[in-house]
């Protein structure tokens, strides 16, 4: 039988905190999400398989490279713009002593990043993250809250997400093994594609919720939505569908820079079963993974367990991430909720 942890989200993995900055209203509908790893950092991968990625550091977690820590993973949207939130996040290490160490120099954080396309969505073209967006999800991750189960919805790099014409997110989602390593996921929703079943209206991941699904969409309520999804592509709002959704993958587990590469790889398959289409050359789609190294490495079997799981979270993030989510209106549009378009909630 499948088991989450305690809190069904990325903190279940001893070592992980995650804090929001989020931003809304004034223009401004945006955010940064940090994942911080501990002083000793974690072991780190990356795999980008959509067309448009806009990231910082992730040369650094090849496995020809010789960097093994990563201090912190940001999230946040902005566009390329928001890579600029990263150094509020170097700075916030820097000032609590987290680092890289470069002897008489001082230490240099390691915080790879990925942003999502959200600009101008709050109705302020210029209302993007900079550096104290950083700061502050610093802030909040070292915060009582940052220990405690992710936020979810419309907060930190998910305040501005879509998700196919939907409100998308941030969700989070987490497995325990039998042999007690923890595996989570946590998502930033903002697809091109759609999360559900245009003959249906049931979102495509919600069969692998550990809770009971929600109902299926009236009829009415799924032809309102294909009216209204299609008269967007009419009036070309956005006038280009630029989008990305970013996944952070963690494990306690010993893993090697390769092997998060491969759990990495992995994520994407998760995203694959959530969102259809999924890694177009609209979308920067880009997943992290993380090793905090506080159990013993897997052998074959269980690899493939991890392996497995970290599919399975992230395809229940994606689908915790829209239930999450709630309706926005802003100068720039509307953009309601799955729940109160199709359920009616």
């Amino acid at each position: 039988m499948t088991v989450s942890g305690a809190t069904d989200s990325l903190v279940d993995v001893p070592g992980i905190r995650v804090g929001h900055a989020t931003h809304a209203g004034d223009g401004w509908l945006t955010g940064s999400t940090v994942v911080l790893t501990g002083p000793d950092g974690a072991v780190g991968g990356v795999d980008v398989r959509g067309g448009g990625p806009g990231t910082r550091e992730t040369d650094l977690l090849n496995p020809l490279h010789g960097n093994e820590s990563v201090h912190a993973l940001l999230l946040t949207g902005g566009s390329a713009y928001g890579l600029s939130a990263a150094d509020g996040v170097m700075s916030a290490l820097e000032d609590a002593g987290i680092g890289y160490p470069v002897g008489a120099a001082g230490i240099v954080p390691i915080v790879p990043a990925a942003v999502i396309f959200d600009l101008g969505r709050g109705g302020g073209v210029r209302a993007r993250p900079g550096p104290e967006s950083g700061r502050l999800a610093c802030a909040d991750a070292w915060s009582e809250a940052g220990g405690l189960a992710v936020r979810e919805g419309n907060v930190g790099a998910g305040t501005g997400a879509l998700a196919g014409g939907l409100k998308g997110g941030v969700g989070s989602a987490s497995q325990v093994l039998d042999d007690g390593t923890a595996v989570a996921a946590l998502v930033v929703v903002n697809a091109v594609g759609s999360v559900l079943d245009p003959r249906t209206g049931e979102l495509w991941g919600a069969r692998h919720l550990l809770t009971e699904p929600p109902p299926r969409p009236e009829p009415a309520a799924l032809q309102g939505h294909r009216e209204r999804v299609e008269a967007m592509r009419r009036a070309l709002l956005p006038p280009e569908p630029l989008a990305t959704t970013l996944v952070v993958v963690a494990t306690d587990a010993v893993l090697t820079k390769a092997r998060c590469a491969k759990v990495a790889g992995i994520a994407h398959d998760g995203l694959a079963r959530a969102i259809s289409p999924v890694h177009t050359m609209f979308d920067g789609d880009t997943a992290f993974a993380l090793s905090t190294a506080r159990r013993p490495a897997p052998g074959p079997a269980a690899l493939h367990e991890l392996l497995a799981a970290a599919a399975d979270c992230t395809t229940r993030a994606v689908v915790r991430a829209v239930l999450a989510a709630e309706s926005v209106e802003t100068p720039a549009g509307h953009w309601p909720s799955y729940r109160a378009e199709l359920l009616g909630r």
